[in-house]
């Protein structure tokens, strides 16, 4: 057999039938290997060293240990097979690589010292691992010897130097000096040296036993915590994203992930918050321990700030370990007094986007005296966390547009069907009564002068009507498209109603109104507003009191400043908008509360089509509305039921006159 392919192992074992082979971990091995490097370095002895490694990557671990053995004794072997140019390593003892292939030594750990007061030796060979597909280094397992027993030290000691010989002839001069130095005969026979005593110490070993058997014990217990952290993490994942996938309301997914991350880095603070921000929003969504204060309702802007916003713009995740002592908080006075003022000593910040689209941020705050270091796998998870999350939001805002474009299209195939029948009856109607009265204007000849006239006032009526009907059509098309143009100018409110209600008294000479009553005071304000679009919203508010109010009612029509905001304007005169309040009140049929929002949708009918006594589109107040935000006012109804009356009140910005 071939040298190379023979295991030192079992050579030993061949020779001497009393050897017991254990089981080592690779943990004691070292241990032991560098207790035995001790005796070597702490000794005053030049021994004899042979050390094989199996891999270079194990070895280049301990070149600078070796490097030290190297001073105490000029021969120093160390075996190892390639993974780069070992041949060529420049070292103060000798280098010999092997056949990583076949040679058995790829799969062994020697370790042999000879001296002439002690020898001590290590031979084993590496066999399983505890767990299949394990990646811990440490608990590789390997099958061997170790003793200080002399003759077997000894023997290791040739059989390893012949196998130096076979790879490196040119070393047999120094191979032979050893061999007679540490009393090795050459026909592979060790011979002990007479008188010598054995003085190893055992501090030594138990001293590194122990210490490795600690840091064993330690990197053990991280792990485990680790495991354990991992494990907590994973279940935290599991429970977050099976709750926010079930979900669709994005008010419970941020409820949900706020309070259980405060529960996983207790104690501390979670929140979350809008982003991208323009202004001040108050704090909503907060999960803090008891023993410090909440931010609920506080303007908080510290992912603006110039220091976090670049990071955060590249979806970064921001970890803060001790603000008192980051130089880039600490530089701006304004930050670090929010930090201070919140007891935030460490914190998180989290940028929570889909692709492109940003939804929000979360913070992690640590409020503890001491700083907290943010490690690898908390900065994973919250990362993940927050990928779950904004897949969340992005479904839940998915299904609300989707609610939103079904009523959207609900509204529309209602308004058609009401389109179709309003605009069928309010068109057909007036146009047959112009079509009798033409066709019996052209037919019949002996046509009374008077009937003649009524006639044609008939068809002139009904064709104005036909003209508003259309008008209020395309008005609010362009209103709701936005395509409507205004110019803004201070406007008399006075001089607009006057002009509504002459036009208005032109049209209705025939007809009896109720009482029309104006009740403005003597110095009103003038109004930034288009005057075209108050007189539209005055005229359809007075035609539509006088359709719901009997002859013998009243109308009244007053202004004051607007109640909610007079008490603000008091307080601050210099930048608050003041605005003024129109009332347009009625003694009519009233409007029963529950249709009193109702009523400013498009083609709202209290009465069905068919079946009400008085006419119209339902255009009106929707065309008002459109009108009345468009210039910045607001416009509501109040009544108190059937038939006791209603009254319409809208407001509209007060002119700046300064």
């Amino acid at each position: 057999m071939n040298i190379s392919q023979q295991s030192l192992l079992h050579s030993l074992l061949l020779a001497n039938k009393s050897l017991r082979p254990q089981i080592y971990f690779k943990a004691s091995l070292i241990a032991l290997s560098h207790a035995m490097e001790d005796l070597v370095i702490v000794g005053n002895e030049k021994p004899l060293v042979i050390a094989n490694f199996q891999h270079e990557r194990f070895y280049r671990q301990e070149t600078r240990r070796y490097a030290r053995i190297a001073k105490r004794s000029d021969q120093v072997y160390v075996m190892a097979a390639p993974d780069s140019d070992l041949v060529a390593t420049s070292n103060p003892y000798v280098v010999v690589p092997f056949d990583p292939q076949d040679d058995f030594l790829a799969q062994e750990w020697h370790l042999v010292i000879v001296a002439q007061k002690y020898c001590a030796c290590i031979v084993c060979r590496e066999f399983s691992a505890p767990v299949e597909g394990v990646t811990f280094d440490e608990l590789r397992q390997f099958k061997g010897i170790w003793t200080f027993d002399r003759e077997i030290s000894q023997k290791a000691a040739v059989l390893l130097l012949n196998r130096i010989l076979d790879y490196q002839p040119q070393l047999a001069e120094k191979v032979e000096i050893a061999k007679q130095h540490y009393s090795l005969d050459s026909d592979n026979k060790p011979q002990a040296a007479s008188g010598q005593i054995l003085e190893i110490d055992a501090r030594l070993f138990t001293g590194r036993l122990v210490n490795y058997l600690q840091s064993s014990q330690y990197k053990q217990l991280k792990s485990y915590r680790t495991i354990l952290q991992k494990e907590t993490f994973e279940r935290l994942i599991n429970r977050v994203t099976a709750f926010i996938r079930n979900s669709l309301n994005s008010e419970e997914i941020i409820i949900s992930t706020v309070r259980e991350l405060g529960r996983v880095f207790n104690p501390c603070r979670c929140i979350f918050y809008n982003y991208p921000i323009d202004q001040a929003v108050p704090i909503h969504y907060e999960c803090v321990a008891d023993v410090f204060p909440s931010m609920k309702g506080e303007n908080w802007l510290i992912a603006n700030h110039p220091l976090f916003k670049n990071a955060l713009e590249k979806n970064q995740v921001i970890a803060i370990s001790d603000a008192s002592q980051d130089l880039g908080i600490q530089a701006h006075a304004e930050l670090s007094d929010k930090f201070q003022r919140w007891e935030i000593r460490s914190c998180l910040l989290i940028p929570v986007r889909y692709q492109e689209t940003w939804l929000g941020i979360l913070e992690i705050h640590h409020c503890d005296n001491q700083p907290y270091l943010w490690n690898e796998s908390e900065r994973t998870f919250v990362e993940v966390i927050a990928t779950q999350v904004a897949i969340a939001l992005m479904q839940a805002q998915a299904y609300h547009n989707l609610e939103e474009l079904n009523r959207r299209l609900a509204d529309l195939e209602r308004t058609q069907s009401n389109l179709i029948a309003i605009v069928g009856h309010e068109l057909r109607t007036p146009l047959s009564t112009i079509q009798i009265c033409l066709e019996t204007l052209a037919l019949e000849e002996n046509i009374p002068l008077e009937v003649q006239q009524t006639m044609l006032d008939t068809a002139l009526g009904d064709s104005e009507r036909m003209g508003r009907l259309i008008g209020d059509f395309l008005t609010l098309s362009k209103l709701e498209a936005n395509t409507a143009r205004s110019q803004l100018e201070a406007t008399s409110l006075a001089e607009s109603l006057n002009l509504v209600l002459g036009s208005f008294k032109r049209r209705n000479l025939n007809n009896s109104l109720p009482q029309i009553v104006i009740d403005l005071p003597s110095e009103l304000p003038l109004v930034q507003a288009e005057r075209e679009g108050i007189m539209e919203v005055l005229s359809k508010l007075l035609d539509n009191a006088c359709k719901f109010t009997s002859s013998d009612g009243q109308i009244t029509v007053s202004a004051q400043l607007y109640k909610e905001n007079y008490a603000k304007a008091q307080a601050d005169k210099q930048l608050l908008t003041n605005y003024l309040e129109i009332v347009i009140k009625d003694t009519g049929r009233g409007i029963e509360p529950i249709e009193l929002e109702r009523i400013f949708q498009r083609f709202y009918q209290e009465e069905n089509f068919l079946q009400r006594s008085i006419g119209g589109t339902g255009l009106g107040l929707a065309i008002c509305r459109q009108i009345i935000q468009k210039l910045g006012g607001q416009i509501w109804a109040t009544s108190n039921g059937k038939n006791q009356g209603s009254e319409f009140h809208f407001t509209l910005p007060i002119a700046d006159t300064i």
